[in-house]
């Protein structure tokens, strides 16, 4: 016979959000961005840090965040290498 249409789906318009990850995924940067890019103070190439989303002035001894896929090449935001 018919299926009863009478009975209300109590899950009808509701949105199942699933929770947040522990930690988000790394965005991976653009290697033609990373070829581009330069230490702003030794002014030579940088080395991508998937690991840490930081970018590495070796010879600066400073490696710079990214942060949202954005590299932050500023003194204020760097931390050097000997922390």
């Amino acid at each position: 016979m018919g299926e009863d249409t009478s009975r209300e789906n109590k899950n009808e318009g509701v949105v199942e959000v699933p929770p947040p990850a522990s930690e988000p995924a790394p965005r991976e940067l653009d290697p033609r961005l990373l070829a581009m890019l330069a230490c702003p103070v030794s002014k030579r190439p940088l080395n991508y840090d998937r690991q840490r989303q930081e970018l590495v002035s070796k010879a600066a001894r400073l490696a710079f965040p990214i942060r949202d896929g954005v590299p932050l090449l500023t003194l204020d935001s760097a931390r050097h290498l000997d922390e």
